[in-house]
């Protein structure tokens, strides 16, 4: 029996492009292992098969958060299966794996921020005009809207509302959300959209795409992972932008939920992370300030 991986790929439309490939690449290591241990196919994984597998990547040192998405690309492989109709029962149902340690994401200190957005280094301004128009344009939406790095790279010329200075982003699941453009971004936009996107398009770039790479494509997040390696001052990840974004607002007093709905965070939970992050600024704060502490 085949194990479909190929069709099962396809399937994965509502993710985002490292999800497939992350999912697909924990699907195949599956299959390679249950071959091995001479299964054909996926009517012969039982829920026990399951947990020796993961056991089995205990084992091999990965990290509890590794195997924990590996879990979860199993999960979402065996219910496509089921539902169609290549299997009769599901053997991931209930399949439970410790949640890894909670991780803190990192935050960049305004002093970071400054480097990043007001003052690049030299060599980085002395760059094609245009190179640096859309930069400027990408790193202020990343920070002053909180934009996944995917969500950017997909934007079109027409979700752009400079009049009222607003972004309509399609997310996770396909849901989409309008974001709030903050004035520095809108004007690094306006810059961009006037004299660098035109110095930069080619005959066969795509007409709706918002930002485009060198080579007048649409810009992807390994360009802007690049992108962010030539203006920061130390190695950033693009995602340290949509993290400082959250705990800058809750930094300021606002509302959780409000920060879930600019986030575009299906559940408050997965926003209450920045909560801690918050906590930890103020107890350094309290720590470095207060002469009884």
């Amino acid at each position: 029996m085949s194990w479909q991986v190929d069709d099962f790929e396809h399937s994965l439309t509502d993710v985002a492009s490292s999800t497939i490939v992350a999912y697909r690449r924990d699907v195949d290591a599956f299959v390679a292992w249950a071959t091995r241990s001479r299964l054909s196919g996926p009517s012969e994984v039982t829920r026990l098969l399951l947990r020796r597998y993961l056991a089995y990547l205990a084992t091999r040192k990965y990290a509890r958060r590794t195997v924990a998405r590996k879990a979860a690309a199993l999960r979402r492989y065996f219910d496509w299966l089921r539902r169609q109709g290549a299997i009769a029962a599901d053997p991931s149902i209930r399949l439970s794996v410790p949640s890894g340690p909670s991780r803190l994401p990192r935050v960049l200190g305004p002093g970071d921020i400054d480097t990043l957005l007001d003052h690049p280094s030299t060599k980085v301004s002395e760059g094609p005009v245009a190179v640096t128009r859309r930069d400027d344009a990408v790193l202020e939406l990343l920070y002053g809207s909180g934009l996944r790095v995917a969500e950017l790279c997909a934007l079109g010329q027409g979700d752009i509302d400079l009049s009222r200075r607003l972004v309509t982003v399609w997310g996770k699941g396909s849901k989409q959300r309008q974001v709030p453009i903050s004035p520095p971004a809108a004007k690094a936009i306006r810059a961009w959209i006037t004299d660098g996107r035109p110095a930069m398009a080619e005959a066969d770039s795509p007409p709706e795409a918002l930002f485009l790479n060198r080579r007048g494509r649409r810009l992807g997040p390994r360009d802007v992972r690049r992108l962010l390696d030539r203006r920061a001052p130390s190695p950033t990840h693009p995602h340290a932008l949509r993290h400082s974004f959250a705990t800058h607002l809750l930094d300021g007093g606002a509302d959780l939920r409000v920060v879930q709905e600019l986030l575009g965070h299906a559940s408050l939970q997965t926003t209450q992370v920045y909560t801690h992050v918050s906590k930890e600024h103020l107890r350094a704060v309290f720590e470095t300030t207060h002469p009884r502490a």
